[in-house]
């Protein structure tokens, strides 16, 4: 087994989990907290993007009904301003049958002056008017004329009835206005209200890495909204197939392998817009892994960035001749292999925490952990 499995909680007869960082009754666990421990680096104190010194997750969920299950997630860098104090970034698309607005700028110019938010397909306008009149109106932004809006997105319709539009700009901005550090919601909370991945209900996930002090002691953030398809793979057991729910199990009955899938990665180590490409790019490893088909109409999508003050583009550097530091090459190989581990199981966590949706024109099981668990511990022992 390429993964270390620790001994797996039976969930039929365990007794309710308690969230080491929320501090209340979890009804569902986190990956690591079920025993499912991926790769070889150790998260940091959260397991979660937020372990990254600055970084900041706000979520919306819109009321829920049979008809409305969808919301907002918004990522900032950093709490101050983000125009004036830009960060390098580095995008990738890696399938682009989607939209993710404001991708072209933060490829051309290599940084991100805005905070990064999640929603539905038809619900991307909204969000970015509400970034962008939260640009505008922040202290020090009174002559700014023009702002690159950041927003991606995935199709929540089969459980939400995304032709509604329901996600407002209020909305989308309350998102931003409360963003804070700290434990981040998983599952079926915000732009994860409604997603499905693997044919079961997902949506909201992250996790972290700290690397050791010999690999620089730098920390790697991931979240992903998991919305996308495949044969689940977990711990290098096909728990799809073993389920009998895969795409292309049968043609008659073939499970839609469209969807997608947006991954944010922080890091507090300094790199440029060049390697922070780099690091996107790895994090498609971590889906793979999943099992994902990468099919044709799915969106997949990452984006990462450096919250190192080395590295940011603060007014005072953009005007003139600025030295930035840049972590060498040579020593770029530890961050691919955080970015990929944590990208790996913030889709676990994803899928483990979120439970099960009815909505507008179908229902989401939640992962069966009862049948999924005792499999990867028979996989662990043989």
């Amino acid at each position: 087994m390429r993964h270390a499995i620790a001994t797996l909680l039976l969930l039929s007869t365990a007794p309710a989990l308690v969230h080491p960082a929320l501090g209340k009754e979890a009804a569902r666990p986190r990956a690591r907290e079920a025993g499912v421990t991926v790769g070889i680096l150790k998260p940091g104190p959260l397991n979660a993007i937020t372990d990254v010194a600055g970084v900041e997750v706000g979520q919306i969920t819109l009321p829920r009904s049979h008809d409305v299950n969808t919301g907002v997630t918004a990522i900032l860098p950093h709490g101050g301003n983000l125009f004036q104090d830009k960060v390098p970034a580095g995008f990738v698309a890696y399938n682009a049958f989607g939209k993710f607005m404001g991708s072209t700028q933060v490829a051309e110019l290599g940084e991100l002056e805005t905070p990064i938010l999640l929603t539905n397909t038809l619900n991307v306008a909204e969000a970015a008017a509400a970034s962008v009149e939260w640009t505008l109106a922040q202290p020090g932004n009174q002559e700014v004329k023009s702002v690159n809006a950041v927003v991606g997105e995935t199709n929540d319709g089969m459980l939400n009835d995304i032709r509604a539009r329901r996600v407002t700009i209020a909305d989308a901005r309350r998102a931003i206005e409360t963003a804070k550090g700290g434990p981040v919601a998983e599952g079926a909370v915000g732009a994860g209200t409604g997603t499905v991945a693997f044919g079961y209900k997902a949506g909201i996930g992250t996790s972290s890495r700290l690397l050791p002090a010999s690999l620089g002691g730098w920390t790697v953030g991931v979240l992903v909204q998991a919305n996308y398809g495949g044969v689940l793979t977990i711990s290098g057991v096909p728990v799809g197939v073993k389920l009998g729910q895969y795409n292309y199990r049968q043609q008659v009955e073939e499970k839609k392998a469209d969807g997608s899938v947006v991954i944010v990665i922080a890091t507090d180590a300094p790199l440029s817009d060049r390697n922070l490409r780099r690091v996107a790019e790895r994090a498609f490893a971590g889906i793979a892994r999943t099992g994902s088909s990468f099919s044709n109409g799915s969106g997949d999508y990452a984006i990462a960035f450096s919250t190192n003050p080395a590295v940011r583009r603060t007014a005072d550097r953009r005007d003139k001749m600025a030295n930035y530091e840049d972590l060498s090459n040579d020593r770029v190989s530890p961050l691919f292999q955080a970015t990929i581990e944590a990208t790996e199981e913030a889709v676990l966590n994803a899928l483990f925490r979120a439970e099960t949706v009815v909505g507008h024109s179908g229902t989401a099981q939640a992962l069966p952990l009862e049948k999924v668990l005792p499999m990867l511990k028979k996989a662990a022992a043989e």
